[in-house]
């Protein structure tokens, strides 16, 4: 049996587990979700959610894995046997699904420092800088180059294993990301006009709130917190089970909250202030925001600190991301850390070429009326992470149930009245909203 790794602080935890949940998911989709959905109502339920049961669920993934000591399906397999490993193996192939466009995106990230830094989008119209992105994203060959780059420099940190790989890279590159963050927030309030975009973000404004308002929230909560695809129970797995769990997964979930909230104050009283519309959907970031970069004194190097701030975030989620498959193969089947990121890597990367060249080449190739990026979108983030996300509260909340509780507790860690919340919780009202999530994919 191979020695189980573990991290070397709680600090290398925290920041690595950060890591994970403060990916693109914040910084670049959290600002036009909110832009899309009314701006402050869709913040406050936002942070309700994640206070409802988004909290619980991340407590629910690391106790799992710090329990068991395992990877996503050792994890369920030792405390739940039959078939709860299904549920672990779900977890390890949505993860890879997502990491195969996943990267696509992140490679964009990589090409637009280099332009901002040569001057290449320096232009007010969003209409020019939509052509230009349009004609990056349709190029079939320099997208899936910069894929393989941020594929590459995601296998040599996971290749460096726990502490000497995955906790040093993230000890370093998040304090980094927010001091980037803060940098560019305090650029932003200071532009001229910034206040109505933040009273846009701050203010609620309860006439626009929709269904599709929860239902984004929602979303939101699981695509930036990486539940259901194993990432936080592999995370949990290489913690001491001295470790306060509830202190540290509060800690994460702050983190990741604060790191959104700071994105929308990066982003939309920018956006206010150069007269853009905050609902720009995902061109928000690679059109809309290059405009405003290229309205302000210096703004290409705005521009150069922006897109590293996004790279950052999408390489500690990459990594996260790619672990607990790596994790799965020298737990089950005792294959060497290298050996399973190179083939894993090079996998992942193939699954890439067709998301990438689904904007290009193969545009007009589609099952189910998508393209091979939607349809990989589509699968992992309205299905699969659902699914996973319900099937982890339902056998934490009922197949293990009590136990858990006193797993959780620590010997006392959890008070009691708190711990019986957190098992209601997800036992009735995050299978609810999960539930609700799903049949309004479907329907």
């Amino acid at each position: 049996m191979t020695v189980r790794e573990h991290w070397g602080s709680r600090f290398g935890f925290v920041m690595a587990a950060a890591g994970s949940a403060v990916g693109l998911g914040n910084i670049w989709r959290f600002p036009y979700v909110t832009g899309d959905n009314g701006g402050g109502a869709f913040l406050v339920i936002y942070l309700a959610i994640v206070l409802g049961f988004g909290l619980s669920l991340l407590m629910a993934e690391m106790l799992l894995g710090r329990t068991a000591q395992r990877n996503p399906v050792g994890a369920f397999r030792q405390l739940g046997g039959r078939a709860w490993p299904l549920v672990g193996y779900l977890g390890v192939l949505t993860g890879f699904v997502i990491l195969s466009f996943y990267i696509v995106v992140a490679g964009w990230t990589l090409a637009y420092i280099g332009q901002m830094a040569r001057g290449l989008l320096h232009s007010r119209d969003p209409d020019v800088l939509g052509a230009a992105f349009g004609q990056f994203v349709a190029d079939p060959w320099q997208p899936l180059l910069y894929a393989a780059v941020f594929m590459a420099l995601v296998a040599w940190v996971v290749t460096g294993g726990i502490s000497r790989g995955i906790e040093r890279a993230n000890r370093w590159l998040m304090p980094i990301l927010f001091v980037l963050l803060l940098v560019l927030v305090l650029r932003a309030l200071t532009l001229p006009g910034a206040g109505a975009g933040l009273a846009f973000y701050l203010t609620p404004d309860w006439s626009r709130v929709n269904a599709g308002t929860y239902f984004a929230a929602i979303s939101q909560v699981f695509f930036s917190f990486s539940i259901g695809m194993g990432t936080m129970l592999t995370y949990g797995s290489y913690l001491s089970s001295r470790e306060n769990l509830p202190r540290a997964a509060l800690t994460v979930g702050v983190l990741d909250c604060l790191a959104a909230f700071l994105s929308g104050l990066m982003v939309l009283p920018a956006v206010f202030a150069f007269g853009f519309s905050p609902s720009a959907g995902p061109g928000l970031t690679f059109i809309t925001l290059p405009a405003v970069f290229a309205a302000l004194p210096g703004g290409d190097l705005f521009g150069v600190l922006f897109f590293t701030l996004l790279a950052i975030a999408a390489l500690t989620s990459a990594v996260s991301i790619l672990e607990p498959l790596v994790s799965y193969f020298i737990d089950e089947h005792e294959v060497s850390r290298a050996r399973v990121v190179a083939v894993a890597s090079v996998v992942c990367f193939l699954l890439a070429v067709p998301a990438s060249l689904s904007f290009g080449p193969w545009s007009d190739i589609t099952v189910f009326g998508m393209t091979w990026f939607d349809l990989m979108d589509f699968l992992a983030n309205n299905l699969m992470l659902p699914v996973g996300g319900l099937m982890t509260a339902l056998f934490v909340g009922w197949a293990w149930g009590r136990p858990a509780l006193k797993a959780l507790s620590n010997d006392g860690d959890l008070p009691q009245p708190w711990a019986g919340v957190w098992l209601w919780v997800l036992r009735v009202v995050a299978p609810i909203a999960i539930v609700w999530i799903l049949v309004t994919n479907l329907s």
